[in-house]
């Protein structure tokens, strides 16, 4: 089963209970204190792993709890540090807040890189013994702190899988028999419409270590914003992907005008998400070894061509066209990988730069903080001698001495060397 939406309650760990406690030893009156801190309660945190895909688990199992801090003990011993409580999740979760009053969601995190891990709920902090409240006027205390509540928050999980091609249309167009075709995925196929129910996901690899992954969503149709069919909830598994194939059955089995369903498909798209429908597009004309009418198919690329969009003729099920189709497809996720690894470089090189800014703005500051001291240091008049008095020769350093040995002891000159007035 797959469920890419689930509302989940997390409960970060209490804190434990600071200790009460006394010193008694034979031989040491009055010990004093010696109660310990309470550990930290555990911390809860969701972490995005490649083994999981969907989040039926979560369905099942919406609690979760992480441990409480042990309480403090006697002898100065601090409770055990409870472990924290990871939550594995798909990549491409993004994780909200409810709000307890309104019950909007907020959005706090999306893990869309494997590995990524964020803190939803922080465990309660000890608390401290009574040896932690000794004072001076207080030699014996019986305070103790209980430990802090852990965080306790209501979320929302949403999945958002992660692709690099994105596969739209009508039901029955040929989308799931094209990517059984191209990849190892082996969704269900029949002559019906809406036989694909769920998203699914295939690997296409390609010559020179060349792979990308393929979504492949359920059809639309007219009104899907407004909830017709099976609605437009799917088409948030696409906003990731860096291309769209959109695939028309122009065979006639259908009784539909292949331009109308392209121009449909297109306005639901723009009405879903204005970012979604300005993606790289990619039109194929499927089902080619069922045409009957070849003008449908001249009609429809006229209408294409008019969109300025690229067009190509492919058979799912003969695998005709369809390696030139994978080869315009790699170009542009190519190239949509080289601007995101430039942007990612253009991103350190600025947190680097940031840095260094503020650091040379604090050697600045404290080199105008220096320069101001010492120009307070040159306005403010000197209390001792300058260094021309100060040194004095040597005529003159025997003069006052001279003079000094007549004087009495309580007339000591201020200008007598320290040496001259020890002698005194």
């Amino acid at each position: 089963m797959f469920v890419d939406e689930v509302d989940i309650h997390v409960t970060a760990g209490d804190g434990g209970r600071g200790c009460l406690s006394f010193r008694r030893e034979k031989y040491v009156p009055r010990g004093g204190p010696d109660g310990g801190d309470g550990g930290g309660g555990g911390s809860v945190y969701i972490v995005a792993t490649p083994t999981r895909n969907t989040l039926v688990d979560f369905r099942y199992h919406p609690e979760f709890k992480a441990k409480r801090g042990q309480h403090g003990q006697g002898s100065n011993k601090t409770g055990h540090t409870a472990d924290d409580l990871e939550i594995p999740v798909p990549p491409g979760t993004l994780i909200f807040e409810r709000h307890p009053d309104s019950n909007e969601p907020r959005l706090l995190a999306d893990l869309a890189v494997e590995g990524q891990r964020f803190l939803v709920a922080r465990g309660g902090r000890g608390g401290r013994g009574n040896a932690r409240f000794v004072s001076s006027t207080n030699r014996a205390p019986r305070r103790v702190e209980p430990g802090e509540r852990g965080e306790e928050k209501d979320l929302r999980l949403q999945l958002k899988l992660i692709a690099d091609v994105g596969l739209v249309g009508f039901p029955n167009a040929g989308k799931s028999t094209l990517i059984s075709h191209i990849s190892a995925a082996r969704p269900k196929i029949a002559d019906y419409p809406f036989t694909t129910l769920t998203p699914n996901l295939g690997v296409v690899t390609l010559s020179d270590d060349r792979s990308f992954v393929v979504a492949d969503v359920p059809g639309l149709i007219e009104g899907a914003h407004q909830g017709h069919g099976l609605g437009d909830q799917f088409l948030r598994h696409i906003e990731r992907t860096k291309v769209l194939i959109h695939l028309v059955d122009v065979s006639g089995a259908s009784g539909r005008d292949p331009v109308t369903d392209f121009e449909v498909i297109q306005r639901e798209l723009e009405l879903f998400d204005p970012q979604v429908a300005a993606k790289p597009q990619l039109v194929a004309a499927n089902k080619l070894d069922a045409v009957h009418d070849e003008a449908r198919v001249k009609a429809l690329e006229r209408r294409v061509k008019k969109a300025k969009l690229p067009f190509f003729r492919i058979s799912g099920v003969t695998g005709a066209g369809v390696d030139q189709l994978l080869t315009a497809a790699w170009q542009r996720i190519a190239a949509a990988r080289e601007s995101d690894a430039a942007a990612a470089v253009l991103a350190d090189q600025d947190e680097d730069r940031q840095p260094s800014a503020s650091t040379r703005g604090s050697a600045e500051s404290r080199q105008g903080s220096h320069s101001a001291r010492r120009s307070d240091r040159r306005s403010k008049p000197s209390d001792r001698p300058s260094g021309s008095k100060h040194r004095a020769s040597s005529s003159d350093t025997g003069d006052q001495s001279s003079e000094a040995s007549h004087r009495p002891s309580d007339s000591i000159d201020l200008l007598t060397p320290r040496r001259l007035r020890r002698d005194v």
